[in-house]
């Protein structure tokens, strides 16, 4: 009777965070290989909206190593909503859902929901926990982060009423409900009353006075702020791209905001360009770089060193920008 080949145990990079643009940032900027790399190189700095799941690959041989120091403990357990299997990883138990598929790898994805393994039929539950402890570690932090990020974004969920937040252009804004104002205005300077005084100590104040009455719904006042956020992104975005499109020497003939939940931008080879809009929040250096990074395209449609000199010769502070962009936690406008 034949022996079966042992598995290979394929675990995919995180793609958590915003993943970079697919096509015009999903690559970093030249840097030396690493010496052990657990997981693939993450995305580029152009993603965006939409966590991906976070996903690692390894060799048999690597799975069944032993840690090399204990893992992290996390408080609470982590069950995924279609556990079929559990196993105690770093002293927490981890409720995993097991995906029976055919192929010669076994594949281990962490998403908001938590632990999918996907295995060949033919391998067994023991050879699967020697896979899950040989990434015990990783597993461990990967839904660490999962429920980290989870409470960031129950934290940003935005009440749209009177004293309401929500960042613009890198500073927070107060919202104010006055039917007196047409639209939306901008003010700066700008007095509030009660406890916004105190969490805004000494930052500059900003207050968009929203032209609805104090009885307005939640859905009035997301819908109408939303709109002029659109608004000014067009307009600030507009302005960035003619003063860079001028410094790298390209033409852009178009400029069109998107709504992507897994990219910041992308660039055509017709000269299009598309920026979303809810880059609106960060600060300028961080559009700019956006901006810089997408004109850049039209020069060279890849991210190879000569893209990367293009795109530094105009914005020396590309790392910092890229990490702004890495997991924002950007106000639930729904």
């Amino acid at each position: 009777m034949s022996r079966r080949a042992a598995p290979k145990i394929v675990s995919h990079p995180s793609q958590l965070a915003l993943p970079l643009f697919a096509g015009d940032a999903s690559d970093s900027p030249p840097a030396p290989p690493p010496v052990a790399a657990p997981v693939p190189a993450g995305p580029a700095p152009w993603q965006a909206a939409g966590p991906a799941p976070e996903v690692v690959v390894l060799p048999l041989s690597e799975s069944q190593a032993t840690p090399a120091s204990a893992p992290p403990h996390h408080n609470g357990d982590f069950r995924h909503p279609r556990a079929e299997r559990d196993i105690t990883l770093g002293g927490v138990r981890v409720g995993y859902e097991l995906v029976r598929v055919r192929r010669r790898s076994i594949g281990m994805v962490v998403s908001p929901e938590g632990l999918t393994v996907r295995a060949p039929r033919w391998v067994g539950h023991g050879d699967i926990e020697v896979a899950l402890r040989g990434k015990e570690r990783w597993i461990c932090n990967k839904l660490a982060e999962q429920r980290a990020r989870a409470r960031r974004n129950a934290a940003s969920k935005i009440d749209w009423r009177e004293g309401a937040t929500l960042p613009f252009m890198g500073e927070t804004v107060i919202l104010v409900l006055d039917p007196r104002t047409s639209g939306c205005q901008l003010h700066t300077g700008a007095e509030m009353p009660g406890p916004q005084q105190e969490t805004l100590a000494g930052v500059p104040r900003l207050t968009l006075h929203v032209g609805l009455p104090q009885h307005a719904s939640e859905a009035q006042i997301r819908d109408v702020v939303q709109a002029w956020l659109m608004r000014q992104a067009k307009r600030v975005f507009e302005e960035r791209c003619a003063v860079y499109a001028q410094q790298l020497g390209v033409q852009m003939k178009r400029l069109l905001l998107s709504s992507a939940q897994t990219r910041w931008g992308s660039a055509s080879a017709d000269g299009s360009i598309r920026l979303n809009w809810r880059l609106i929040h960060f600060a300028l250096p961080t559009i700019d770089y956006v901006v810089a990074h997408e004109l850049a395209h039209l020069r060279h449609m890849d991210h190879s060193p000569r893209f990367w000199d293009v795109v530094r010769s105009v914005i020396p502070h590309v790392d910092a920008a890229r990490e702004q962009l890495r997991d924002p936690a950007l106000p639930a406008l729904e």
